[in-house]
Order: structure tokens, then sequence, then C-alpha cells
């Protein structure tokens, strides 16, 4: 999207990329030539030349807007919107004309009578409030119309922001992000009411509404009409007196204004704004929740979060969700661990860092010796950082002598990155975010992407709704993707592969296949095509219970498309053949051309913060950093010359193995950092069981999990807010992120004590810094060799594989695959039941996955007030005909039985679920979803079959009240419009262009 400008009345794009590139136009402004792009905002140009025109209500990632008037210019002698004019080759500007500046004054002078103007006793009064700078600028010392309250109360209702229409001027940004930007489509503005102002799902309380608090209002907000309630008396010197205080205050500074005029009172505010910066720190980081990978600054004052401010980001610039926006009171949160703990008996006890660590070195040392280096195991996280894990895997490796390390991307992502290392040659996304958003179509399979991916989602949901993209959607459950899809299909659980490959044999079969791009750039054409054999369309409609007709016009869409993007989660990977799904997306995107280009490609969503680079930075049993392997004499000599050890040449255990083998009494000791595993993995009560049978376990964390339930050890951790370092995306950009708090009581970032547990072992670690850990990194593996700190400065970033002299590829495989012939290769695929399937006991299929407010389990998520808040129960959807049937209704308590395990939770009646298939959301203060989840697998990568989970419900004899608070957004009816719709605005009776009196316009 970046270089496309919308206007929102006509949802027609302005410019291009290719546009963007160059400056191809002269114009002429207030006598002096500029150079311009052909079809850009005026207002863009200006502002490119230096040009000072007010603008308040535009803001370049939203576009024209076009309600303040306050950017008036003279073109070709006629008054018009800077904002809402394109630019033309010899256009002749006037930006100084007296009737300009006129105009524009007026303009401003309206938006005043909207705006208590208060602000040396403002907690907005920051520097960055346009309104303000305006004031200043434009040396306003006096109001023309003078201020009008609004017969509305401050809406307190959401927990996290509030909406004060006294100080709303009615500029529109804030419907433009929710409407265009989020595409959440909650805000309007009642134009035609008395008194217009902006509105919640046409008129409702915030709480309650639509809205999914992912703050774009409150970033674009020009004034402090939307703020969030975190800076409310806290950002100013004088904004925490009580508000009688405040009220007279504001009462002084407008008897004032008639006396002194605003410019004495600018400067005060100015004052007080620059003593701010002194308490106030501003300190950019990576958000620390899903695998998006946006990137903000953090405010705060000592340990107080103020607010989350994003604008810079690559991967979400303006965008955040509630996570990433308002998800941080955790960091603060009393349950914090701040010292370590060490097992006596079925208690633990404080203990200091220099006695937890001998401990550590004395057992960890004493099994080694005993029972030799595999008898441990390392487990990583991918809520920590590149560096961390990186040091991790070496500890395993160079201290210990294990190849037994491993990460979470075992539970979700490992199927994915299996399917591209088969066909094309890198587990990455094959481009960038961007990428996705200019695609002709896209197609989610087994990804509720709203909800899991929130910020990347919202590219999809513009693009679909302004530019035309196709959108096709797979999944078992109806959520607001399918909602929005041109095609939403349902196949039955497990069978995505079929109607794939059914799909990609109808491609060949019909003359629709891209052959000149198979015959130039992929091997195994006829193995692959003979393998399709028996997936017709009439088989593969008996096996996913969809038409043929159905999966024909799927087949002919795709085919069709210009260019292609398929999106996939853990709907697909968390089967017993996720991997043969993985690949068969990819098979489908190599028949149909769809890699090497610009919008096409595969993009397997990454879940956590930093799974991908977990796996990128050697944290997996077969792989080195950069997936080079360790039994390739080669690559493992160059990690012993530069280590100084012997390494070893076996294949490791994974996570799954890892328990496996402590059951088998193989596996003694493990070592596990930022990782729940007991709530996380498969059959939860059986990996509970073989944790309690270690003869030694350290787990390290921010709070006591589940997990610490079974250690000897519990070491204090930081977040990521308390450190350095760096993540990668889902579109592998990596990103420094920076200590915005120092390390709470005696908790230490995980780069630290894996450093101190190395040393605990014997060797003699001295880094100082993670930035020391980056570059051994970058020195060893090939795929990193050009990352350095200081190419990731600020909000630079890299996407690998970087060369050494620092070129990155944003899109890979431009110019060949990632194979030694340069050739991607088909791969032939059978396709195999899913391992459990119901039957007449257990008869009921149950599905699960992630809520947009709560990350997982919740371990973070449940300790932010304003989250437990909306949302303080886990449920069990159940569709309408099975609530029919069982005589079911929301509230109603029921037992979840499987052959695994047990749980209680109360019914919700909804249609996004159908027929005998339930979901349960991962979230939960107590007991995990993977009590009830199998031992099963994906037959390649030991990713547990989760989405396979036959169970049993037994109807209680209580009833509740809805597990759904009153005031979750799922309540909530969403006013989906253009835009703004200035229009509408424009067509009232007291509406005047400014500088133009007697015209009243109704269109443009």
């Amino acid at each position: 999207m970046d270089g496309i400008t919308v206007a929102p009345h006509s949802l027609a794009p302005v410019g291009s990329p290719e546009q963007a590139a160059q400056l191809n136009c002269s114009i002429t402004v207030d006598g002096r030539q500029a150079m311009a792009i052909a079809g850009e905002p005026l207002v863009d140009a200006l502002n490119r030349s230096g040009i000072e025109v007010p603008q308040v209500c535009y803001h370049p990632r939203l576009g024209p807007i076009q309600t303040c008037d306050t950017c008036m210019v003279k073109v070709g002698g006629k008054l018009v919107r800077a904002c809402g004019t394109k630019t033309a080759d010899g256009m002749v500007v006037e930006s100084e004309a007296a009737e300009a500046r006129a105009a524009q004054r007026e303009a401003f002078d309206r938006i005043l009578k909207n705006h208590l103007l208060y602000c040396t006793v403002c907690d907005n009064s920051n520097g960055n409030c346009t309104v303000h700078n305006t004031t200043a600028k434009m040396k306003v010392e006096h109001q023309k119309y003078p201020y009008t309250p609004k017969p509305y109360e401050k809406d307190m209702s959401n927990p996290f922001y509030r909406y004060d229409p006294d100080q709303c001027i009615l500029c529109g940004r804030c419907v433009e992000a929710c409407q265009n930007v989020q595409v959440n489509e909650t805000l309007s503005i009642g134009w035609e009411m008395d008194h217009p102002r902006v509105l919640w799902d046409g008129g409702q309380q915030i709480a309650g509404s639509s809205c999914v608090s992912c703050g774009h209002c409150i970033t674009v907000c020009p004034c402090n009409a939307l703020m969030e309630k975190s800076m409310l008396g806290e950002a100013g010197y004088l904004t925490h007196l009580p508000a009688e205080g405040l009220e007279k205050m504001i009462d002084l500074v407008k008897e004032l204004e008639p006396e002194t005029g605003y410019g004495p009172i600018m400067m005060v505010s100015e004052t007080e704004a620059a003593m701010r910066e002194v308490r106030v720190k501003r300190t950019k980081t990576v958000c620390t929740y899903c695998g998006v990978g946006c990137s903000f600054d953090v405010w705060t004052k000592d340990r107080h979060i103020l607010k989350v401010e994003p604008g810079e980001g690559a991967a979400n610039n303006i965008s955040t969700c509630v996570k990433g926006k308002f998800g941080w009171d955790y960091v603060n949160h009393e349950d914090r661990l701040q010292q370590p703990l060490i097992r006596e008996g079925d208690a633990f006890r404080p203990a200091s860092w220099e006695e937890a660590l001998a401990l550590i070195g004395k057992r960890l040392g004493g099994i080694k010796a005993e029972h030799g280096p595999d008898a441990l195991g390392f487990i990583s996280s991918s809520k920590c950082t590149n560096e961390e894990n990186y040091l991790m895997q070496k500890l395993a490796r160079a201290v210990v002598g294990t190849n037994n390390v491993d990460n979470c991307s075992r539970y979700c992502q490992s199927p994915a990155t299996q399917g591209l290392f088969r066909t094309v040659g890198y587990g990455g996304d094959s481009g960038s975010i961007s990428d996705i958003a200019s695609a002709a179509m896209v197609v989610v399979i087994g990804s509720n992407t709203t909800e899991s991916h929130p910020v990347l989602s919202t590219r999809v949901k513009r693009a679909h709704k302004l530019n035309g993209q196709k959108l096709i959607v797979a999944d078992l459950r109806r959520h607001e993707m399918a909602d929005r899809a041109d095609i939403f299909i349902q196949p039955s659980p497990g069978t995505d592969l079929v109607w794939l490959s059914a799909v990609t044999k109808y491609i060949f079969d019909n003359g629709l296949a891209k052959m000149d791009f198979i015959e130039r750039w992929v091997n195994k054409v006829e193995e692959y095509r003979k393998s399709l054999e028996p997936f017709t369309m009439e088989y593969a409609a008996k096996i996913t219970g969809l038409s043929v007709e159905t999966l024909t016009r799927v087949a002919e869409e795709i085919a069709a498309a210009e260019s292609v993007c398929i999106l996939w989660a853990m709907g697909v990977t968390q089967h017993c053949g996720g991997s043969d799904t993985s690949t068969a997306i990819s098979n489908l995107l190599l028949a149909t051309g769809n890699y090497m280009r610009t919008g096409t490609g595969a993009y397997p969503l990454r879940g956590h913060n930093n799974v991908q680079g977990a796996s990128d930075f050697g944290c997996m049993p077969i792989y080195f950093p950069g997936y080079e392997k360790v039994t390739d004499d080669e690559v493992r000599h160059r990690y012993e010359q530069a280590w100084g050890v012997k390494l070893s040449s076996s294949k490791g255990l994974d996570n799954h193995e890892m328990v496996r083998a402590i059951e088998d009494g193989k596996l003694k000791g493990i070592y596990l950092f930022g990782e729940d595993m007991f709530s996380a993995d498969s059959n939860a009560n059986y990996v509970g069981a073989q944790f309690a049978k270690l003869d030694f376990f350290v787990v390290q964390d921010i709070f006591f999990s589940e997990t610490c339930r079974y250690a000897d050890v519990v070491l204090p951790a930081s977040p990521s807010l308390e450190k350095e370092g760096t993540f990668v995306n889902t579109e592998r950009r990596i990103q420094r992120l920076y200590e915005v708090l120092e390390p709470l009581g005696e908790s230490r970032p995980d780069w630290r004590i894996v450093q101190d547990i190395a040393n605990s072992l014997g060797a003699k670690w001295n880094y100082t810094h993670p930035a020391d850990v980056m570059h051994e990194a970058a020195s060893l593996a090939p795929m990193f060799a050009g990352v350095t700190y200081d190419r990731l400065a600020g909000y630079k970033t890299l996407q690998w594989p970087v060369a050494i002299d620092g070129t990155d590829q944003p899109l890979l495989y431009t110019e060949k695959f990632n194979f030694p012939d340069g050739k991607a290769n088909f791969y032939p695929l059978e396709w195999i039941a899913p391992c459990e399937e119901i039957d007449q006991e257990y008869d009921i299929h149950l599905n699960n996955g992630r809520l947009l407010e709560h990350f997982h389990e919740g371990n973070m998520t449940y300790r932010v007030k304003g989250i437990h808040e909306e949302t303080p129960n886990r449920f069990l959807e159940v569709s309408p005909e099975l609530a029919e049937e069982r005589n079911l209704q929301t509230g109603q308590w029921v037992d979840v039985t499987s052959r695994y395990g047990e749980l209680r939770v109360q019914v919700l009646v909804t249609d996004r679920v159908k027929g005998k298939q339930v979901f349960i959301p991962l979230n939960s203060p107590e007991k995990p979803v993977n009590l009830l989840t199998s031992h099963f697998t994906d037959r390649v990568t030991h990713t547990p079959a989760y989405k396979e989970t036959p169970v049993h419900m037994k109807i209680l004899p209580w009833k509740g009240e809805n597990p759904l608070p009153g005031i979750n957004f799922r309540n909530g009816h969403p006013t989906p419009q253009r835009g703004v719709e200035v229009e509408r605005k424009w067509a009232r009776k007291d509406y005047r262009l400014p500088g133009d009196e007697l015209v009243q316009i109704k269109t443009q």
C-alpha cells in the first residue's frame, strides 16, 4: 500500500508505486518551480517543497479527507483544497495569495469553534498536537467564533481510551482510519445531526460497540478528543489536578485570551511541553505478541506506560491492535518473578542468583558426566530475541555437546517450513506484507487472520474493500475474513490437501497451468502430475463435503487471477498431515506461476513475535543458524573452528521426542526458557507426568507458569520491554528493540542468564551486549552475513537473506529458487485421513484457536486489566443446530471430554461454527485446552495434531450468564461506509466553502 493514496469518497487509488518512484512533473508554486509526481495530492507536493500550508485533517497515511478546509490554495485562479486536488504538469499554485490565506484562516476559525483550547493543562500538549501547532504557526491570537460546547457527555466506557465530544473538531481522521485502514468500520460522523459528532456503531457508547480497541483512531487524532486513559492526568506537570481545579485553570485561560491573545498562552504550553521531554521517555520497541512484527515508540514516565505511538514501523506504520496498543500492564504486574526460586519438597523458596546458578551448574554438569550430553534437552523461546535463541543453541551444542534443542515452532509452523523447504527452498514468507496487499487475489486457508494477525489482516481488508482484491477463505469456522470473502468454503476437518490437489489437477487438466513458468522454473512435473491422478473433483467433493461446482469455481478463479498470495496458519499446520498440506499449497502456487513476482507467493503466518527468528537462529535439532544442517561436515567444521570445540553430528531430539525420551528414561534434565510447555504442548496431562520424572528441570520465565510447577529451579527473566535485541517477524524482517524499562527486581534479560548458566558449566563467555551476539551469528551464518546493529538502528530493518554488503531480499526468488540448480520442485503427495475422527462416543469435532484480545493461554493478557474486563472467561462455541438438538442455551455449563482429559466450560451459541463442530479459544486463567488434545503429530515434523480432537459433551444442570460480557466488541454492529463521506458535510445547509461564502459545495 505504500505509495498509494486513496481518496475515501471515491475509493479510487491516486497515484501508484511506479509513479511514486520518480518526480515526473513540474509545477509553479508562488512563482517558484518545483518537481512533483503527477496525480499525487497537491498537498504532498507542497509539503515536499517546504511550502507551509495549514492542514489539519490531512494525514499522509489516510489520504485526502477534505473536511477541515485549512489547506485552501489558489490553482489556476480558483480556490481549491490542496489535499483533494491532484497534481498535474504545468499547474500554477498560489499558497500565499490573500484570498487563500483568508480562506485558511476562516477554516481554522471554524475548527476552533469546536475545540476548547486549553493547551497549558492538556495531557496532549506534547509537541505533536496538530491543533496546537496550527494555532501557533498561523499566529492565531483571537478566535473569530467563540467555542460552543456540545450537548454530549464524555464517553469513558472503553477500558483503554475516552472520547470527548467537546474537544472533537470533526476532522474525520479517526473515521477514515477505522473505515479504510483498520477496516473495522465502527466509526462514522453524524453529519446530519444538529450537533455532529463521531459515532460508534451509529450512536452506541464505545463499550459494547464493535470497536476492537485497535487504537488507530487515537493515533491519528490531531488533538485531545481521543486519548489513552493511561495519559490522563499523567503526562503534564499540572494535568493531575482534580477536575474542579483543571476547570478553573481552563476558565482562566479563556479569560486571558481576549486580553493577551493566544501567543503568550501558546508560549507557556510549549515551555511546559518542553519540560515534559525531561521526564517522558520515548523508546522504540517491537511488539511481543503475534508474528506481524509491529514496531512503535513506547512513552514512559518512570515505570508508568503513558502510551504506545506507532508511525514508522515497516510492517505496521500507524497500525496497532488492542494487544500492541494497550496490552502492556503485565510488565509491572505483581505476579512478576523477581528473584530465583529453588524447590524444597513441594514448595519453592527464594534464593540468590549465586546459589541458583551454582546448583544449576552442578546438577546439569552431573547429568552430563553420568549419562552423557544427550541426556539433556534445551527448549528455547519464540518470545525471546534472536540473540537469546542463538546463545541457547550454542549452550546446547558448544558447552553441553548435544543437538537436543528446539523451540515452539514445533507446535505451529514447522510443517509450513517443511512444505516450503520441499518445494522452493526457503522456510519463510515469499515477500512482504505490502506484497500481500498488492496481490490481485488472496487465498486464506486455516487462518482467522483478523484475530490472530490483526494488523496484517487490515492490509487484506483494505485492498479488498478499496482496490478490488479478490478474497477466497477456506476454514472450518465462520469469522470476519470468511464474512468478507468473495468465496468462503468450509471443507471437512483435515481435508484441505484434497481440495488443494483437486484444484491443482483441474488447472493442469484444463490448460490453465502456467506451463511457460513451469517449464522454465520447476522440476518433477510429470512425477507430480501422476500423483494428482486420484484427486478428481468428484473424489474431492466426496472427501471434503464441498460441491464439484464450488471446487470448479475456486480453481477457475485462482487460475484467472493475475497474481495470487496464499496465507495459512495453524488450521493447516496442526494436523497429522500439516507438512503435506503446506506442500500442496506451494505446489498450487507453482502450477499457477505465482512465485517470483510482487503480489505472489506463500505466506505461512507466524504465530509468535519471534517464532521465525528462534528457528532462523538455530534452535532446531537438525539446523545451525541459517538452516545449515548439523550433519554437513563443512558447516560443522566452520562452527567448530569459531567455537573451539568438537560438535556432535547427530540429529538431536525435538520437543515431542524429548518428552518421549523422558518416559523412556533417556532424557534426565531440561533447561527451558520463555515457554509454558505444559499449557502449549498437546496432551498436557501426559506432558506434565513426564516433567515430574525429570532428575532436574530449570524453567526461566517472567511469571510462575503452569510449567514452573514441575521445575527444580525457576529463574526470573525480563520481558521484551526490559531488554535489547532483535526479532524476526513473519515476513523475515529483522528489527531492533531497545530497553524501555530497567529489569524489575532481580530479573535479568534471558541472554544474560543463558551466559551465566554456560559459565556455570565451565564456559568462558563474555558477551557485553546483544550486539556482540549478533556479530558472531552473522559471521558464521551466511543467511545473516550483512546483519549489523548499525544497519538495524532505529526503525531500519533487513529481510533475510542478507548479503555481506547489507543487501537484503524483501522479495524472494527474483532470480532463482533456493536449490543448487535454481529451480523449484513439485512434490508428489497422497492424502491420509486425520489420525483421529469423530465416532459414536466422541461425536463432536473440537477446534481451537486464538481470540483477538488474548494471546494463547493468556499468561500476559490476563494480567492486563482492560482485556480481562472485556473477555474474562473462555467459552465453547456451539452451533445453533447443535444447541437445538441438545437443548443448549448460552451460559449452560458442560463437561467436554476427550480420550485424554476433561474441561468444564460455558456454552456460547453462535453461527460462527456449524453442525457438530465446536470451538474453544486457547485463553484460560485456569486449565489449558490442551488437556483435551492428543499425542498424535504431523508425520514429518512432530507438530501436534491439535485440530484433530474428537470430544464428548455432557450437559450439566447449571446455567449461568453469558460468558461474553456485554462490553465485548463481538456484541457490536459495525456501520460500513466509504469513509468520512465528506459530501454529507458539504450538503449541510450551514456549510459554505471558506473564501466563497456565497457558494454551497455539494460535490467535488
